[in-house]
Parts: structure tokens; sequence; C-alpha cells
């Protein structure tokens, strides 16, 4: 494949640091993704947007207001034309807006770290339009509190989308419900 071995070494350090993978010496690689994973994530997921979006709320600017208030809009179209793939590119846009108005480099790198259940959970979530309208009303609304300066709303609707989509994520894919209390 003409690859270097350092980066490739590297890749599977990085992978191996945040659980995704297990070496076992001499016998190969392990992929480690399963339910109790999955719920790990998801808690914390929920744990580092919500303050991001408490941060947005306080320090977003008009443009940025303007920006989310245009993508909402944008994914409200896109879920009429069930058009997944946008609907995905949207989300990735909305949650993209909110990390860079937050300015918080060591949440949103955080965050980034979760890049892989991400782009997985999405691709099972938005599946199902009727879940595709629930997501749309609870970004709405995420985007509504941002924009309103209202950062315990922001933090609160956050938590309680992340926790919900997570939910039905770990149902689609595992089977199983969320363990940890959806109480805010």
């Amino acid at each position: 494949m003409n690859i270097s071995t350092t980066p490739l070494k590297e890749a599977l350090r990085q992978l191996e640091a945040e659980g995704l993978i297990e070496v076992l010496p001499r016998r190969g690689i392990v992929v480690r993704f399963d339910a109790a994973f999955a719920e790990e994530m998801i808690l914390a997921r929920a744990a580092l947007e919500a303050p991001l979006a408490a941060l947005a709320a306080d320090r977003s600017d008009d443009e940025t207001r303007q920006r989310l208030a245009d993508t909402v809009k944008r994914m409200r179209a896109a879920t009429q034309e069930a058009d997944i793939v946008q609907l995905i590119g949207l989300n990735e846009v909305f949650h993209g807006l909110i990390h860079a108005a937050a300015r918080s480099v060591h949440l949103t790198r955080l965050v980034a770290s979760q890049q892989f259940y991400d782009e997985s959970a999405r691709r099972v979530i938005h599946r199902n339009a009727e879940e595709s309208r629930t997501a749309l009303d609870e970004h709405a609304a995420i985007s509504e509190a941002i924009i309103d300066g209202n950062r315990e709303l922001a933090a609160t609707r956050m938590s309680a989308h992340v926790l919900r989509s997570g939910a039905l994520y770990l149902h689609a894919v595992f089977g199983t419900t969320l363990e940890a209390p959806l109480d805010h």
C-alpha cells in the first residue's frame, strides 16, 4: 500500500489510547466497540456537548447566530427531501458552529476524539424519517437557546438531544437501552 510504518504505528497507538482497539502482541488487533463502550461514548459526548452549547450561548457573535439559523433552515429542507447525506453533513456543520462559537480548544478536541462514533450514529439515526424530524426540532431548539443567549437552556437541550439520539443508536445497533438516567 506504500504506507510508511511510522504514521501507521502512531495511528494505531492513538486508536489504542482512545480505547477503540486493543493490540495483542504477536496475535493482532481487536476492535472494541460493544454496547457498554458505545454507552460510555454517548455519556461522554453529552457531558462535553452541554458546556460547549452553554459557552456558545455566551460567546457567539451575530454572524455565528445567523449561520446557526441558516443551517437549521437547510436542515429543515434536507429533512423534507429525506436527503440523508446532506442531513449528516449539515449536522456536522451545526455542531461545528457550536464548537467554534464556544472557543474552548480542550472541550472541542475531546469531542473530536469521538468522531468515529458520531459518524456511525448519524448514519443509523437519520435512516428513520421520524427521527430526522425529531432531531431537526431538537437542533432548532438548541439553536434558538444559543441565539437567545440562554446558556442553561442551550446546555439542557443539547444534553437531552445527545442522550435521546444516543439511546436510539444503542437500541438500533445493539438492541439495548441507555442505562444512565435521562434526567438532568
